[in-house]
């Protein structure tokens, strides 16, 4: 019985530290294309801001790809280049439209495994 309750131990630990190790936070490779002609939809943006938004996500994935492949002071960069993401969308979009944007920013960098702390 005893071997029974160590053996069920030691699968439920192996199982959980399997799991915990999957989500662990990391700044992996950005390889994320973002598809400005479903983000203006999704934002309702007019044809200034579709032009503008486009450069700034050109910007953003170039900024991304820099993390990428640095191997020093890469939460730095993270950090810069995702506030000056932010920054530029804020002065491009409305109030509601950057709302919006930064619910989609957040969850995308949550689903790549990308934290800010």
């Amino acid at each position: 019985m005893k071997k029974l309750g160590l053996t069920l131990v030691a699968v439920f630990c192996l199982a959980a530290s399997t799991f915990a190790a999957g989500n662990q936070p990391t700044t992996a490779k950005w390889e994320g294309n973002i598809n400005v002609n479903r983000l203006s939809q999704f934002l309702q943006l007019s044809s200034n801001q579709s032009e503008e938004v486009s450069k700034i996500c050109d910007y953003f994935t170039e900024q991304m790809g820099k993390v990428s492949n640095s191997s020093k002071k890469q939460d730095e960069l993270l950090k810069k280049a995702v506030y000056g993401n932010l920054k530029l969308m804020k002065q491009t979009l409305s109030p509601e439209q950057y709302s919006k944007y930064n619910t989609v920013l957040n969850i995308t960098l949550q689903n790549k495994g990308i934290d800010l702390k």
